[in-house]
């Protein structure tokens, strides 16, 4: 990791620039999947699928015998575990519910924001060598405590035909009530504007790599709502001398063996703490099946130095980090100036892999600076908010002349006339 000690506030800019997502180049690549799926439905997803995935399916719907099969040979010790993040999940979630709050703003007018589900929603979960069923949790339990009346899951198919068993059985305990195979920007185009087999929803959420990043993108700019920006993931770890180096090392290689293009930082104000971090790494990365993906990771990371923690908690924020992690002795004082992160962690025993599978709350975070920004995906996601209002026939002779008067200024004379014409009936 790249070591930087004191940097002058004038170079946090640069520090805190993550790498640029290369998508520009991807538009017309994208921009056809689009066009196919769009015109051909089935077919093209297919094709697709034929083409990147390199297996050819005569069926995009996952059968209730492939997921019976699948929740079969899922070991027995895995599942009560996934059962036990959903539980948490699920508790963490549906304390989110608020209740409707009705206001008089003045005597004969009530105001209220009502929260109503998206109706529905469509979740990408990436296959691959990590599977992220993990992420089938954290989105569909609060898309089905919302109350979204379909919730559409795609992932990419193995070599076989299949989608991995985890995932099935994840959006089988979940309230998933339609399963597709179809990975990559295929999937998202037939989520965007529907197919044959693949219903078209409102919102897309969940992660995948640059071509689903761009096709999110694009959709999006159709008419398609999507979950948030998306980018690497990262985090940044502020700790102190106190922090136990095996500790901090761990949790950097937790995030840079997402993707060699992830983003990790540490933050602190001991020098000896630099080092000692540095040989925790070098000892944990030998035991990690993807160490090589790690250690790009790390190659592109950095290490900062501040003397002082006021300028550390600005760098911080001024980073943004999806995650951070505050392992320092007073990590709730340190807390409580952070203002810009996806999701934070606080003291020695809370890692980020905690967050990301099973404490409860959402591992879906805004990244590349975006959480100045944006929220995590939360209850509210997979929500819309209607106001309501009710005005009396008292409510309507107090506001009214309000309402003529600005409308008057405003040169909008039917808008005054509404209100006129219930001010002064014609007999």
């Amino acid at each position: 990791m790249n070591v930087v000690i004191n940097p002058a506030e004038a170079d946090w800019k640069r520090l805190c620039e993550r790498p640029g997502l290369e998508l520009e180049f991807l538009e017309s690549a994208v921009n056809n999947v689009l066009h196919r799926v769009k015109t051909s439905g089935d077919a093209a997803v297919r094709a697709l699928t034929e083409q990147f995935d390199r297996v050819s399916l005569t069926d995009l719907a996952v059968s209730a015998s492939e997921v019976a099969q699948a929740t079969n040979q899922l070991p027995a010790a895995l599942k009560s575990a996934i059962q036990t993040a959903a539980a948490n999940i699920e508790k963490f979630h549906a304390a989110q519910r608020r209740d409707t709050l009705e206001v008089e703003t003045m005597p004969g007018v009530r105001c209220w924001r009502k929260a109503v589900p998206i109706g529905k929603v469509g979740i990408y979960i990436p296959g691959g060598t990590a599977p992220l069923f993990s992420t089938v949790l954290m989105l569909a339990i609060p898309a089905h405590l919302a109350g979204c009346d379909e919730i559409i899951l795609c992932s990419p198919p193995d070599k076989q035909g299949n989608i991995h068993p985890a995932i099935l059985f994840a959006a089988s305990i979940t309230g998933v009530t339609k399963i597709f195979k179809a990975g990559g920007a295929q999937a998202i185009a037939a989520m965007a504007y529907g197919t044959q087999t693949i219903p078209a929803v409102y919102k897309i959420f969940g992660p995948g790599n640059q071509y689903v990043t761009k096709a999110k993108q694009m959709v999006n700019q159709q008419g398609v709502a999507i979950d948030m920006p998306a980018g690497p993931s990262e985090v940044l770890v502020m700790a102190d001398a106190a922090a136990d180096p095996a500790f901090v090392a761990a949790d950097l290689l937790s995030q840079a063996e997402h993707g060699s293009d992830s983003q990790v930082v540490l933050v602190t104000n001991d020098r000896g703490l630099i080092e000692k971090v540095n040989v925790a790494l070098t000892e944990q990365l030998e035991q990690l099946p993807r160490q090589e993906t790690a250690r790009q990771a790390l190659a592109n990371s950095l290490t900062v130095l501040f003397d002082h923690w006021d300028e550390a908690i600005a760098f911080t924020n001024a980073y943004a980090p999806e995650h951070l992690i505050i392992n320092t002795q007073q990590c709730d004082a340190l807390a409580d100036q952070i203002r810009t992160a996806g999701s934070v962690f606080l003291g020695a025993f809370t890692p980020e892999a905690a967050g990301d599978y099973a404490s409860g709350t959402n591992h879906t975070l805004p990244t590349n600076g975006f959480a100045r920004a944006y929220s995590g995906v939360s209850l509210e996601s997979f929500m819309r908010y209607m106001t309501f209002q009710k005005i009396s026939e008292a409510g309507i002779r107090t506001l009214g002349p309000v309402v003529e008067q600005m409308a008057e200024a405003e040169e909008l004379i039917g808008h005054k006339n509404a209100i006129s014409v219930r001010l002064n009936p014609r007999p």
